[in-house]
C-alpha cells in the first residue's frame, strides 16, 4: 500500500508548539537527492524539488524515513524499490545524511560532519521542510512500542530495509564439475520435467547484512517427547509454541513482542516489505491461537487489540481482500481469537475490550465472525517418530 502522500502541511501550527520544536525538535540533513525522488518520514511522503534538503522540526522518539529512487525524466521517471531507515531521534538530535548515486541510497554521514555542520544550520534553514506535525498522532499509533533498543535488535545489520535486497547464489556452480558434485545434470542437456529445470536454477540467499533480523517461529508447536494427546492439544493451543517464541527471543520482556508487530507491520505498510507481511501474520497466528496464555497474560492481550486496532484503522476498508482472500487469513484468525477473549471465562477487562473491538472491526470491514470457519475439517498434526499409526486428528 502506497501511504497517503503530502505535498505540504496545510494546518497552521501553534505558535508556541512550533517555537519549541524550533527548538527541541531534531532535523535530519539530506544532501544530494536527486529531483523526482519519492521521500518521507512515517505516513507521509513528497516528491523531492530542486530545493529540498531536509526535514526539521522532527519530534524526538523513533521515526521511519523511506524513499524511492526514480529514473531519468523526474516526476515521469519510473520509481524505483522503495528503501527505509528506522531512525531514534534524541531532542534537538541532527543527523547528516548523503545520496549514493551509484547504490541510490542514503547513507549516514560521520558525527563529527554532522557537528560541523550545526555551525551551518542557519543557512540551510530555508531547504529545510516542517515535520507535518498534525500527522504525529497517526504515527504514534503505529509505533508506540518500538524503541532505540528495538531498532538496534530488529533492523538488518547494513542499516536500511530495503524492499527488494539483493540476493546472491548460494554456490557458483559455474563449471560442470561444480554441477556434478551436487548430481545435477550439465546445461546442455535437454530438460526432461518441471522438477529437473527447477534443480537447474541456481540457489540464492541474500546478501549478507540486509536481512531484518526477525524473530524465529518456532517450528515444533509441542515439546519433546509429546503423547499424540498433547500433540493435538498444542496444536490447537499454541500457548507452547508463543511461551518458547517468548523465552528465547523476550525474556520477561512481553511489551517487546508488541513491538515486533508493530515494526513488521510498518515494515510492510510504510516499506513495501513483504517479509514483514508474513511477519506480522505468524506473530499474529501465534497470539490468536494461544488461549492458556491470554489467561496468564491479560494485560499483554489488551495492549494487543490496541495495536491491531490502531493498525486496522490505518488501512482502507478493502487492504486485506486481495492480500488474505485465497485462505482468508485474517477473518480466521480473529475468529480464533475471539472465541476466547469473549468467552466468559476470559479476564472481565480483556473480554469487554475485545467485545467492543470485534464490534468495531465487524462494522468497519463487514467480516462475518459468527459464521462458522471454512476450514473445519479435521486438524492433522505431524507426530513424532514411532507414533506414525495412532489416530490424532480431531474436529473443530
Amino acid at each position: 500500500m502506497q501511504p497517503k502522500g503530502m505535498e505540504s502541511s496545510s494546518t497552521e501550527m501553534d505558535p508556541e508548539l512550533a517555537k519549541e520544536l524550533f527548538f527541541k525538535g531534531a532535523t535530519l540533513v539530506i544532501l544530494g537527492v536527486p529531483e523526482g525522488t519519492e521521500f518521507g518520514i512515517d505516513s507521509n511522503s513528497w516528491q523531492v524539488g530542486p530545493r529540498f534538503r531536509g526535514v526539521k522540526m522532527v519530534p524526538p522518539g523513533v521515526h521511519f524515513m523511506h524513499y524511492s529512487s526514480t529514473g531519468k525524466g523526474g516526476s515521469q521517471g519510473e520509481t524505483g524499490p522503495r528503501s527505509g531507515i528506522f531512525l531514534h531521534l534524541e531532542q534537538s538530535d541532527l543527523r547528516l545524511m548523503h545520496w549514493d548515486p551509484q547504490a541510490e541510497e542514503i547513507i549516514p554521514a560521520s558525527t563529527d560532519e554532522a557537528e560541523r555542520l550545526r555551525e551551518k544550520l542557519q543557512d540551510l534553514d530555508p531547504f529545510l521542510g516542517p515535520y507535518p506535525y498534525e500527522s504525529l498522532r497517526r504515527w504514534v499509533s503505529l509505533s508506540s512500542h518500538i524503541k532505540k533498543e528495538t531498532i538496534e535488535r530488529l533492523q538488518p545489520v547494513c542499516g536500511t530495509i530495503f524492499s527488494f535486497p539483493e540476493v546472491l547464489p548460494v554456490e557458483e556452480m559455474t563449471h560442470t564439475e561444480d554441477r556434478a558434485k551436487h548430481n545435477l545434470p550439465r546445461y546442455d542437456t535437454e530438460c526432461q520435467s518441471y522438477k529437473e529445470g527447477m534443480a537447474r536454477l541456481p540457489q540464492m540467499k541474500q546478501r549478507d547484512g540486509t536481512e531484518i533480523r526477525f524473530s524465529q517461529i518456532p517450528s515444533k508447536m509441542y515439546p519433546e517427547n509429546a503423547s499424540p494427546a498433547q500433540i493435538t492439544q498444542h496444536s490447537m493451543d499454541l500457548s507452547y509454541a508463543l511461551g518458547q517464541l517468548m523465552d528465547t527471543n523476550y525474556p520477561g520482556k512481553h511489551h517487546e513482542l508488541l513491538a515486533e508487530l508493530q515494526f513488521s507491520f510498518v515494515c510492510f505498510l510504510l516499506g513495501n516489505v513483504y517479509e514483514g507481511f508474513e511477519q506480522w501474520k505468524s506473530l499474529l497466528n501465534l497470539l490468536c491461537r494461544a488461549e492458556t496464555f491470554s489467561q496468564q497474560h491479560p494485560e499483554l492481550y489488551i495492549n494487543v487489540i490496541s495495536v491491531l486496532y490502531h493498525q486496522l484503522s490505518q488501512v482502507p476498508k478493502d487492504f486485506f481482500i486481495d492480500i488474505v482472500s485465497q485462505n482468508n487469513f485474517l477473518t480466521n484468525t480473529l475468529q480464533q481469537l475471539f472465541s476466547f477473549l469473549c468467552s466468559p471465562q476470559a479476564d472481565p477487562a480483556l473480554r469487554k475490550k475485545a467485545i467492543r473491538f470485534k464490534a468495531h472491526i465487524t462494522k468497519r470491514f463487514q467480516w462475518d465472525f459468527e459464521e462458522e470457519p471454512p476450514d473445519c475439517e479435521p486438524l492433522i498434526v505431524d507426530l513424532p517418530e514411532g507414533w506414525e499409526h495412532q489416530d490424532t486428528s480431531v474436529s473443530h
